[in-house]
């Protein structure tokens, strides 16, 4: 599905998760095993030398791994049979300590804990592109009135940098998540067969040690063949992720559409048009967030679902997150490098926003009215009066204010002056801009 990889993937983490590249990082453990089995003295320390010298991809026969996987059920398998081959062609001797005292799970595993390192680093960086785009975007649209919608429809006036506050306020939770996660996924797994390292008998411990060291990854408590949760938590806040970059991208293609015309992704080249109308813009950066916050979910029930795994070695269940985690990451990162991208450049129309609050015909204030009636004849007759005037208001075509203005009840406790207020949305924003500016104090803190 090549053709598809540059809209919905990301070229980045296209490298990490490449067949040469998962080579490449289960090879990078079998050199750091031998040099770590060296430094605690169980292998020679010439074996090591001969061993991490051919632990290079371009010297593997990929197809006959792929092949040969098929019948092992594991790619270590036919990777360390041919890893030991090619040792054995200049020492026989050193040959003899590939894979010294591990289980092909443990090369899988760390393997893939590096392929996630480096993977992570891909998404920090455009994460932190995109909360440095949506702190400018706040800061500049913090006193911009809106419409605020819920249920689909005109609620209240708030600001246009409220609600991208309310993007990156979420963005910054991702990147605690992000650092908080790294540190325990990004753990050695070396266990041996089932978990206890026997074959290394009183130097298992020692090794394990110095091989964390040799990959700079975390030394965890123990083995966790079948204990996924870690492979699990780090799908689960991709999936977290992906979920608030698809809210974005939803709140971004609503107000693109023709009626509403607020905000719109950046213009380009051959960039959202159609193959029959000339004069369509379509959010095609959206659809594609959209179409990540989709899929991702059922991925991530996957890996929920594999974390269910028998005794020491799990069958099956293991297997299902070898193409279901790289995917994830694959599609968490298309979006957020999407996001990234378009937020510097979203075209926002404040004009726009304006006219749309008077779409209503001033029935976004009844809340406002409502509150000021309320301190003169409580908040229950007030609500009732209000709603009332809103009907009328709907019904003649007329404006609220104009409604309110015949209306005996509000004539003597409101002036002309205080409906005038109350009608004015920047009257009625509560603490928006003190939202943002917290938001923003909070991103700095984070960056």
């Amino acid at each position: 599905m090549a053709l598809l990889d540059p809209l919905f993937g990301s070229a980045a983490m296209g490298e990490v998760f490449s067949d040469s590249a998962r080579l490449q990082h289960m090879l990078d453990f079998e050199a750091a095993l031998a040099r770590a089995e060296a430094r605690c003295g169980v292998v020679p320390g010439a074996a090591a030398q001969a061993i991490a010298s051919k632990c290079k991809v371009e010297l593997i026969d990929a197809k006959a791994v792929a092949t040969a996987t098929a019948a092992s059920l594991n790619p270590a398998i036919p990777l360390v049979r041919q890893l030991t081959a090619l040792v054995a062609k200049d020492d026989p001797e050193a040959a003899r300590f590939v894979h010294w005292g591990a289980t092909s799970q443990d090369a899988n595993d760390t393997g893939l804990v590096l392929q996630i390192r480096q993977a992570l680093g891909i998404l920090e960086a455009d994460l932190a592109g995109l909360c440095s785009g949506l702190t400018q975007l706040a800061r500049k649209y913090r006193s911009t009135p809106m419409a605020g919608r819920t249920l689909m429809q005109h609620a209240l006036p708030t600001t246009f940098g409220v609600k991208v506050a309310g993007w990156l306020d979420a963005m910054n939770r991702h990147s605690d998540r992000f650092a908080e996660t790294s540190i325990r996924v990004l753990v050695l797994q070396f266990g041996g067969a089932v978990g206890t390292l026997a074959a290394l008998r009183d130097k298992g411990l020692q090794v394990a040690e110095a091989l964390a060291a040799e990959l700079q990854l975390g030394l965890p408590t123990m083995p966790w063949h079948t204990q996924r949760d870690r492979v699990a938590e780090a799908a689960t806040m991709l999936g977290l992720c992906t979920g608030t970059l698809g809210k974005m991208a939803r709140d971004i293609s609503l107000h693109m559409q023709t009626e509403v015309a607020e905000v719109f992704e950046p213009a380009g080249e051959g960039r959202g048009g159609s193959s029959t109308m000339p004069h369509k813009r379509n959010p095609v950066s959206a659809a594609v967030v959209l179409s990540a916050a989709t899929r991702v979910p059922g991925l991530v029930s996957t890996m929920l679902s594999a974390m269910v795994q028998e005794d020491e070695r799990g069958l099956g269940d293991w297997h299902a997150e070898w193409e279901t985690l790289p995917e994830i990451f694959r599609l968490t990162a298309g979006a957020l490098h999407q996001m990234a991208t378009i937020v510097p450049h979203l075209e926002v129309d404040a004009v726009r926003m304006r006219r749309n609050l008077d779409a209503t015909q001033g029935l976004i204030f009844a809340e406002a009215v409502t509150m000021a009636m309320a301190a003169h004849i409580g908040k229950a007759a007030a609500h009732t009066l209000l709603e009332e005037a809103s009907q009328r208001a709907r019904e003649s075509g007329k404006h609220l204010r104009e409604v309110l203005a015949q209306n005996s009840a509000v004539a003597e406790r409101l002036t002309s002056a205080e409906l005038d207020r109350l009608f004015a949305p920047e009257n009625y924003l509560g603490v928006a801009e003190e939202l943002v500016d917290r938001v923003i104090d909070a991103s700095r803190r984070h960056r």
